[in-house]
């Protein structure tokens, strides 16, 4: 790689770094990083101050978009009883945090989902918009409701029992995905959560899969894993959790040296990398240039709602700009960490200066 493709991918990672860093990080000197700088400016690869660069990340995120409905308990939650909660509403759906995570990051995003002609549909597509996301290939259906996720958390955070009415993502065809095929096939990345029908996961593997955009999955539950075909070449990166990690792969994981036979079954269906989220246990990663076990970051935890999402969100801006997975992680985790000491299901601090700079504290 030559040094100004170094140096630009460097700022694109982290737009605020200083140039003695991009000096130490390339070999060169100060003056020789700031020549290059200014010849990257002058082109309008950068846009002036802070390195602003110019907009080509580009990702396409598909699958749910609904309203979050959060239930926190005053007390320790007693089942099959009445419990006194604070409740809490917020734009959700995995594909829809997806997209504002990233956007937040600096790439340039577009959603792909579907929602019903009410006014939690047009709240959803209003907010998401106002993050800098792309809505326009958003499907709204005038005769359906819009998706509801509902959950019920302990006095701790924790997630007791979640409730999904997501029928209206059955209404989306393999047809309809055609017929938005001239904007997913111009995109840098396809991001795809199982929330949407068996034929239409099926469809698009297929389909980045024979014109080589990368592809990165979230299996959303252990059940939706379940409508991931058994082959899955083309597949760049899988992000389960421990449990549909274990469907995936057709085995229990009870240790960190499970989650290694895990992948290497996982991976032999044709996915290029594996990342299994395992909670309090952080998160362990496979390819076959590395794999490894990372503890997570240590905070002060609010609410969970969210954490996953941030952490696979963050972790793919570092693939998207050609980091190791080691790192991607580094920054995934940074992420969740974030999301964690917030009640938001995405955090408002989530910004790449962020998320390199809680990387460089747990790294020192």
């Amino acid at each position: 790689m030559d040094k100004e493709k170094q140096i630009l991918n460097l700022i694109r990672m982290n737009p605020f770094i200083s140039q003695q860093e991009l000096s130490s990080k390339v070999g060169l000197s100060r003056p020789a990083v700031a020549n290059y700088i200014a010849s990257l400016t002058r082109r309008g690869e950068i846009k002036g101050r802070g390195y602003i660069l110019r907009e080509e990340s580009s990702i396409v995120c598909i699958g749910g978009a609904n309203t979050d409905q959060k239930a926190r308990s005053n007390q320790k939650v007693r089942l099959y009883s009445s419990n006194p909660v604070k409740i809490m509403e917020s734009c959700g759906g995995v594909a829809r945090n997806f997209a504002e995570n990233l956007s937040r990051l600096g790439c340039t995003t577009s959603l792909m989902a579907c929602v019903g002609d009410d006014k939690e549909g047009n709240w959803l597509l209003e907010e998401t918009k106002s993050k800098g996301v792309d809505i326009s290939q958003v499907w709204v259906f005038p005769t359906e409701r819009t998706g509801t996720f509902t959950t019920l958390l302990d006095i701790n955070g924790e997630s007791i029992v979640s409730m999904a009415d997501m029928n209206i993502y059955e209404k989306i065809t393999p047809s309809m995905f055609e017929e938005k095929w001239s904007h997913i096939v111009a995109s840098q990345a396809v991001f795809l959560d199982a929330n949407i029908p068996q034929e239409c996961i099926r469809y698009l593997i297929k389909r980045c899969s024979d014109e080589n955009i990368p592809l990165y999955i979230d299996p959303v539950s252990s059940a939706k894993a379940q409508k991931l075909p058994y082959r899955l070449e083309g597949v760049e990166l899988l992000l389960p959790n421990r449990e549909e990690a274990e469907i995936l792969a057709e085995m229990k994981i009870d240790s960190i040296k499970d989650c290694q036979s895990a992948c290497e079954k996982i991976r032999k269906r044709g996915v290029q990398k594996v990342v299994i989220t395992l909670g309090d246990q952080g998160v362990y990663y496979f390819s076959t240039e590395e794999s490894g076990h990372l503890p997570p970051y240590k905070t002060d935890v609010v609410d969970v709602t969210g954490a996953g999402e941030a952490f696979a969100s963050c972790a793919i801006y570092g693939i998207m700009n050609e980091e190791s997975l080691f790192s991607a992680c580094q920054l995934g985790l940074a992420g969740a960490a974030l999301t964690l000491q917030t009640e938001e299901s995405i955090s408002s601090y989530l910004k790449p200066d962020k998320i390199h700079e809680i990387v460089k504290e747990f790294s020192n």
